[in-house]
């Protein structure tokens, strides 16, 4: 990662998961951020961000993280926003920024912005990158090279804060966009929430069948199935805020959804063989779309490595009868 001038001086973060720790390694590998203060709920992840070193300083309260910083990004669950925003509102600085990485923005404006002195400029974000695990230990500097990150500034935000906020993220390797607050929950339910749910759905359906054993589902999963559990093994408190902040959309995409599976099924039931291979053949021109803008690997099999063949036993000479 190329080192840059720092786009800030002092960078504060709220939450040190896979998001806020990756945010600390970019900012400091890029060098966006001069100095990078961390806090986090209980005493054990402090102590656990001073021993992986990613952070300047590490305090005990929300309020002593964000004294004097230019940049704070919130990275907890949604659901935990607005405590945090009336938690850390009286103590931020004129000019600051204040931003989140929730993956709802709506209820995030609503729940925050009540609590945004005047003189801070408050840009709710989402940078669109992350895994299946979570803790100050998953996180990576390189998680969001090349993924997007939506701003949604609120409105009258200074653009010149807005720009600020992404060239700190272009400084990470992101992709930067802005829309409003509810366009991005509308898009995110159908990409995001909505392939969550489903996931969660059929992880936990093969684990209530009676007549397929757990040990069964484990040894015979193929590629889908097994794709399935790793977005199912995403945090569950991060997961539950997202659906019951979003709801609106989630359920509008569920509904479109339904039908959708609904024509299959009788696409299925009357064996109409048409409408399923022009159905199979829309859906995999997306995933080629999505490849051809470089948002996934062309690599067979999502370029995981495979084992190689056991070397084959040498053959015994053939033994003849006439020998």
């Amino acid at each position: 990662m190329t080192k840059t001038e720092p786009i800030v001086q002092r960078l504060a973060l709220i939450g040190t998961g896979l998001i806020g720790g990756s945010i600390a390694r970019a900012a400091r590998a890029s060098g966006a951020a001069r100095t990078i203060v961390a806090t986090a709920r209980s005493p054990e992840t402090r102590k656990r961000i001073k021993e992986l070193g990613f952070a300047d300083q590490v305090t005990e309260t929300n309020s002593e993280a964000v004294k004097d910083a230019d940049l704070v990004i919130v990275s907890i669950p949604v659901g935990a926003s607005g405590a945090v925003a009336k938690d850390i509102g009286p103590h931020l600085k004129q000019g600051a920024i204040l931003s989140d990485v929730g993956s709802v923005k709506g209820s995030v404006v609503r729940d925050m912005g009540p609590y945004v002195p005047k003189g801070v400029h408050f840009i709710p974000a989402h940078p669109v990158a992350g895994t299946e695990n979570s803790g100050p230990d998953a996180g990576f500097a390189e998680l969001f090279v090349n993924r997007w990150c939506i701003l949604t500034p609120v409105e009258g935000t200074d653009p010149a804060a807005t720009e600020k906020l992404s060239a700190f993220w272009s400084a990470l390797g992101a992709n930067v966009e802005t829309m409003t607050a509810d366009h991005h929950d509308l898009v995110l339910a159908v990409t995001s929430h909505l392939p969550h749910l489903i996931a969660y759905t059929i992880v936990g359906t093969a684990d209530e069948l009676g007549d397929v054993t757990q040990s069964e589902v484990l040894k015979f999963s193929a590629g889908g199935f097994r794709d399935f559990t790793r977005i199912a093994a995403s945090d569950p408190t991060m997961w539950r805020d997202v659906f019951l902040h979003n709801k609106e959309a989630v359920l509008e995409m569920l509904g479109t959804f339904n039908e959708d599976l609904s024509k299959l099924t009788r696409a299925i039931r009357r064996g109409d063989g048409d409408a399923l291979f022009d159905h199979f053949s829309r859906t995999r021109a997306i995933r080629r779309g999505i490849v051809q803008i470089g948002q996934d690997s062309p690599a067979p099999d999502f370029g995981r490595p495979h084992p190689t063949l056991p070397d084959a036993p040498v053959p015994k000479p053939y033994a003849s009868d006439d020998s």
